[in-house]
């Protein structure tokens, strides 16, 4: 089946909103009809198997064009808005893509030379179209629906390739342990062409759930109000959404959400401490820890709320239909409490980075996909990510993971967030310099005084040699952190 299929299959007909919002609404029926006709537009005109790109924003432009490719048996490539014109080019010429569905805010600053329609005339294109119910059960699963470029902030982008399968287990499992409902309304602030916000798109399409649209998370009175203005039973956010609402406002912390029922983490290592004042401050709010990878479509494991004392930082164990293993260099599993490399199984996991198989090969060994996250397991198979491969810092021959580090400089209140990566140094190879985001000008947060903190729960080699205050993040357009390495 044909994913999209699989997403309208019980909610096509549903009168009642997909999309609810200040800026656009949009009814289910009017996003299928809109869709399914692009679709027949595209496969009448275009063909199928051939590379389209797609560069917008969260909205109704975006969700119509993606799923208008992906159901018309082509395969969609979307792509941050924010990207530059050179990996623009780069990522077109290698995807040998001629169309583009690109929102004019993109087209003003981009030179683009392939065919190429906006939220202004996209529309033209399926005005004459007839609807054609037709729901393609006999459509090879294992064809390609998508293809996500990873970040090229520390390499060659590299393409992702998800299937129509990929998409339907990953939907199936996330439904599955969250238990989304059609009552569920979620407010989005991760951007759709990031899988972890098309894993929001896919799993309230399929179960006939509504979303809020928020592009601006940096106003954070309008992003709190809006849970209780449209009712929102569900938030979810990667590490820093969560620290800045816990310590860079006071009117989170303070305001009552009586419809929120759960949100969910993943997109990196959230710190303990927030984990604790989250939970501390909104004790009826089911908090879900979870990790997941782009190769994995989005989600490979969660920890149950009801477990996060007990199995405090850990990732928890596979989602449903997922197989999680820690394993040393052999490919043996580890014993307890030895880091080894987390790997994973699953009908979700990528078909392979798109041409390019000495990569994928070494990334994908006997079905298994090879995250490069470190990690430990216990007693009970529950995971602990340490760290990510590349990010191990070696201090004159020792092995420290940042994360760590990170942990004991995030306990203390004023700091909002703090990022540890490796410099070089002349004696030990690489040294420690933590990057640290306070709430306020605080006199008595100096460098002697992290290093004073960290001195009483680490090892010397530890401590950051090198210490550098900023007022703000620096954040992808995903919420996520930038680091120089």
């Amino acid at each position: 089946m044909n994913c999209i299929d699989f997403l309208f299959k019980d909610t096509y007909e549903l009168q009642k909103d997909l999309i609810l919002g200040t800026f656009e609404t949009i009814s289910y029926r009017l996003v299928y009809e809109n869709s399914y006709k692009l679709a027949s537009y595209l496969q009448k005109n275009t063909g199928t198997g051939k590379n389209i790109i797609l560069i917008a924003n969260n909205s109704v432009f975006f969700i119509v064009a993606y799923l208008g490719i992906i159901k018309s048996g082509n395969i969609c490539v979307p792509l941050n808005p924010a990207i530059e014109q050179s990996n623009f080019d780069f990522i077109q010429k290698k995807t040998k893509c001629d169309l583009g569905f690109i929102s004019q805010i993109v087209l003003k600053r981009f030179d683009i030379t392939i065919d190429n329609y906006s939220e202004l005339n996209y529309q033209s294109l399926f005005a004459d179209e007839k609807l054609e119910d037709k729901l393609e059960n006999d459509f090879d699963e294992n064809q390609i629906a998508e293809i996500i470029f990873t970040s090229g902030s520390t390499s060659t982008p590299k393409g992702v390739m998800l299937s129509h399968n990929n998409i339907i287990s990953n939907t199936n499992s996330i439904i599955q342990y969250l238990k989304i409902s059609e009552y569920d309304i979620i407010q989005v602030v991760l951007p759709f062409f990031y899988c972890y916000g098309l894993s929001l798109l896919h799993t309230h399409i399929r179960i006939g759930g509504q979303l809020v649209l928020n592009n601006n998370f940096i106003f954070l009175a309008s992003t709190i109000h809006n849970i209780n203005k449209f009712k929102c039973t569900g938030f979810a956010g990667v590490p820093s959404h969560f620290q800045i609402l816990l310590r860079k406002t006071e009117l989170f912390r303070s305001t009552k959400f009586p419809t929120l029922r759960y949100v969910t983490q993943a997109g990196g290592k959230l710190s303990n401490v927030f984990i604790d004042e989250f939970t501390s401050n909104f004790p009826d709010v089911n908090f879900y820890v979870m990790y997941g990878q782009t190769e994995a479509t989005a989600r490979l494991s969660y920890l149950p709320p009801h477990m996060l004392k007990d199995k405090q930082g850990s990732i928890g164990k596979g989602i449903p239909d997922v197989e999680l293993m820690v394993v040393d260099e052999e490919g043996q599993n580890v014993k307890v409490g030895t880091t080894g490399e987390i790997i994973a199984r699953g009908q979700n996991i990528m078909a392979g980075y798109f041409d390019d198989p000495d990569e994928t090969k070494n990334t994908i060994r006997n079905g298994w996909l090879y995250t490069g996250d470190l990690g430990t397991v216990d007693h009970e198979g529950f995971i602990y990510l340490t760290a990510r491969k590349k990010e191990i810092i070696k201090v004159g021959g020792k092995r420290v993971s940042p994360k760590e580090i990170e942990e004991i400089i995030n306990m203390i209140p004023e700091v909002i967030d703090c990022s540890v990566e490796a410099i070089q140094d002349e004696f030990l190879g690489e040294g420690i310099m933590a990057t640290i985001i306070t709430d306020k000008i605080n006199i008595h947060i100096t460098a002697e005084y992290i290093r004073g903190v960290c001195s009483l729960k680490l090892s010397s080699y530890k401590i950051p040699s090198k210490i550098v205050f900023k007022d703000s993040m620096e954040l992808s357009t995903t919420g996520k952190k930038i680091k120089s390495v």
